[in-house]
């Protein structure tokens, strides 16, 4: 059907047919087009903001700064990328802003080659398999046995607790690639472009991250 095609192709600006509509409804006022946007990305911008700042009404404040952001510089944008990918980017730059007022930012510019949040000395990085690797992340041998299945023990809340609190620990880019690769279910094309990371530095914060989530996973289930 040519109509569909039409509306899920992509344009040569970057930005799909149902991008582009929903510009043109944004830039002409039509409020029914921001409430579309807020209620699709508001959730997700405010976990993203809590990466960078202390707490999470002050991450709705800078959630409700992005979105002022984005509606000021609707006619400057160019779509150049996606409309999320855009809008994200005003509410990383707002985040990492009001973080560094907190002193609590670690730049992602800094990366480099090498990770910005350190390396923790107190696990074996060659238990898991390396990037790169078709199963980049994994055990290279599973700990010991546990009493409940890992999928039953993954349901309780009890565990998602103690991933929650693993993924604190991380430092500020790890647990944010982490929570948008894992949780929020981006690509990663999606997170470098966002947080502005080359594939390489978004592979190995995402390694290290899940290698240290699972290293404390098997640490809290050989203690049960």
């Amino acid at each position: 059907m040519p109509e569909l095609e039409s509306a899920t192709a992509t344009t040569p600006t970057g930005l799909s047919g149902e991008d582009e509509a929903l510009l043109v409804r944004l830039r002409a006022g039509h409020e029914d087009a921001f409430v579309e946007l807020v209620d699709r990305y508001h959730a997700q911008m405010v976990r993203l903001a809590l990466s960078f700042v202390s707490s999470h009404s002050v991450a709705e404040e800078v959630a409700q700064e992005a979105w002022l952001g984005v509606l000021k510089g609707l006619d400057r944008f160019e779509g150049r990328s996606s409309l999320k990918t855009w809008i994200f980017r005003i509410l990383t730059n707002t985040a990492k802003t009001r973080g560094q007022r907190e002193s609590r930012i670690v730049p992602f510019a800094s990366l480099g080659g090498t990770d910005a949040d350190g390396e923790d000395a107190e696990f074996d990085l060659e238990r898991f398999h390396p990037p790169g690797d078709a199963l980049a992340g994994h055990w290279m041998s599973p700990p010991g046995e546990w009493e409940t299945s890992p999928e039953d023990l993954m349901l309780s809340g009890e565990v998602r607790a103690q991933i929650e609190g693993a993924m604190a620990k991380l430092g500020p880019s790890q647990r944010e690639v982490m929570r948008l690769r894992d949780i929020e279910g981006w690509s990663s094309e999606e997170v470098c472009n966002v947080l502005e990371l080359t594939e390489t530095n978004q592979r190995v914060l995402l390694h290290r991250a899940r290698t240290k989530v699972r290293q404390a996973l098997a640490q809290y289930f050989a203690g049960r």
